[in-house]
């Protein structure tokens, strides 16, 4: 009776999870589809021939039903809740460090400024080798463990073994735990006199507090324009987007609505008291810029606030509504859609239970050619729609399609620097590069200013880069791959060694000149 009252109260948290103004009637009756779903469960559960997971076996039944349904519909662990919620939330509470492992050791890259770590001394290039009496460094531990040891709440001690480069003898470290940010700011900096640029990983919690004080930083030097740099941007919550898109719109202004079956019209719009309404704004995308981030684009789009430049966004336009159980889990059910404010359903076609299909549609984009020219993206002419203030044409069907496209550069990264890259070797070369000669950096090039006009990537980096993919079974066919490989590898490896000595502003700073969309939005800015 206990598990058949527990499958039940399950089904009905699915069932009573709906809006005030939708209310369902539940059939539980004999012969109901609900009574015959939990019939075969006790079945199973009681008369098997071996004995089975009720927990499992509940989860796979939720995930059968949602394979069938669209492919953002999903049914999400209590374990993955928790990274996924910090990761939202913007916080987590741990020791603070960033790092990576080298040489099965971890290798701090920067402690958090402020954080716990940083005030009791611990510095960049430290090797953390123990966490309380537990060896971590040379015994081969996933990642994830030695992260569950380093976390823990808030007001906590944890103790530290630490090797330090020209110490002898190894340093212990008593560390309490604090609140962690999680940033989803990636970059903030003036790219060009009076231009900002705005850099935005995903939209979390903390997003809009980030941005808005970001801006008011570029502001105060001279900021007048602003690129705002959403590629790769994958979306998040739909609430940190309407706030940030509230500040570039007038008063009344649509920013976008949601509706679905049994989900009524629900419109977002602007209270006209956004403190970026002046001034020229770029929006980026690209194929992989997705949700939220097309909620940002389309605004700024459809109301003729600003341009967007690109290429065409993925095209995630559902809405999905959390239904949560006790246990910590979730069912995120696909509930209404997105559409930005002239009326265009920002989700791309898709056919219900086809998920494998679905994830190639971006192959299939660069199969037909899309990526490199936007004479072979075709329109249908049902999916035309007009901005709202100057009643351009712009076309629904999937995704926000940028007023200027940028092609894929395919010749920028060879086979031999892709097949470098996806053996881990040149993020290995970099942590060590760096850890070898941080201080000598540091003393020859004081500041960042100092470092990217004088800072040239030495020939034997590079050569101990190809070395080490020789070992590997990795050599350019031909001497132009080579001479290609060359130039594309230095300025990602000065941007590297840029974000480990400072930041990933800096990196950005040095990888932005020679991204042909960001190089776009400037010169876009700077003729207009």
């Amino acid at each position: 009776m206990e598990r058949t009252k527990r499958v039940l109260l399950l089904l009905v948290a699915v069932a009573t999870a709906v809006t005030a103004s939708a209310q369902l009637k539940i059939n539980y009756g004999k012969g109901s589809p609900l009574y015959k779903l939990q019939h075969a469960e006790t079945a199973i559960n009681i008369l098997y021939v071996d004995s089975v997971n009720e927990e499992k076996l509940v989860e796979d039944a939720i995930r059968g039903m949602i394979e069938k349904l669209d492919p953002h519909s999903s049914y999400v662990t209590a374990k993955d809740m928790k990274a996924q919620a910090e990761s939202l939330r913007g916080d987590f509470e741990g020791i603070g460090v960033q790092f990576n492992i080298v040489d099965d050791t971890l290798l701090v890259i920067q402690p958090t400024t402020n954080g716990p770590s940083e005030k009791v001394g611990i510095m960049a290039g430290d090797r953390i080798v123990m966490v309380d009496d537990t060896v971590i460094a040379g015994v081969k531990m996933p990642k994830e463990k030695i992260m569950s040891r380093l976390r823990g709440p808030k007001n906590t001690k944890v103790r530290l073994g630490v090797v330090r480069r020209g110490v002898k003898d190894l340093l212990h470290f008593t560390v309490t735990r604090d609140k962690i940010p999680v940033v989803s700011l990636d970059a903030a900096y003036i790219i060009r006199p009076g231009i900002g640029f705005i850099r935005i990983s995903s939209f979390g919690a903390q997003t809009y507090n980030e941005v808005m004080k970001a801006a008011a930083d570029l502001k105060a030097q001279g900021m007048k324009d602003l690129i705002l740099d959403l590629q790769d941007n994958g979306g998040g919550y739909m609430q940190a987007a309407t706030r940030l898109v509230n500040e570039f719109l007038d008063n009344g202004d649509l920013i976008v609505y949601t509706q679905g079956r049994m989900t009524p019209r629900s419109e977002y719009r602007a209270d006209g008291k956004g403190t970026m309404r002046d001034g020229r704004i770029v929006v980026l995308l690209n194929e992989y810029s997705a949700s939220a981030s097309e909620i940002t684009a389309g605004a700024i789009q459809d109301n003729d606030r600003g341009m967007v430049v690109g290429r065409r966004s993925f095209g995630k336009g559902l809405v999905q509504r959390p239904i949560d159980f006790e246990d910590g889990s979730e069912l995120r059910l696909t509930v209404a859609h997105y559409y930005t404010p002239s009326g265009r359903c920002i989700q791309k076609p898709y056919t219900k239970g086809a998920k494998s299909e679905y994830s190639k549609d971006i192959e299939e984009r660069y199969k037909h050619g899309e990526m490199t020219s936007a004479d072979s993206i075709h329109f249908d002419d049902s999916q035309k729609f007009y901005t709202v203030k100057n009643h351009r044409v712009v076309y629904g069907g999937g995704g926000i399609m940028p007023d200027f496209f940028v092609p894929l550069d395919t010749t920028r990264y060879t086979d031999y620097h892709r097949k470098i890259a996806a053996k881990g070797i040149i993020v290995n070369a970099n942590l060590k590069y760096v850890d070898a000669n941080r201080k000598k950096l540091l003393k020859q090039y004081p500041t960042f200013e100092a470092f990217n006009q004088g800072y040239e990537v030495p020939d034997s980096y590079l050569n101990s880069i190809y070395e080490e993919a020789k070992k590997e079974g990795i050599e350019a066919k031909e001497i132009n791959e080579k001479e290609q490989t060359d130039k594309t590898m230095r300025t990602q490896l000065k941007a590297l060694v840029a974000r480990n000595l400072w930041d990933m502003t800096q990196y950005f700073q040095v990888y932005n000149e020679t991204s042909d969309i960001v190089m776009k939005a400037v010169e876009l800015l700077q003729n207009d």
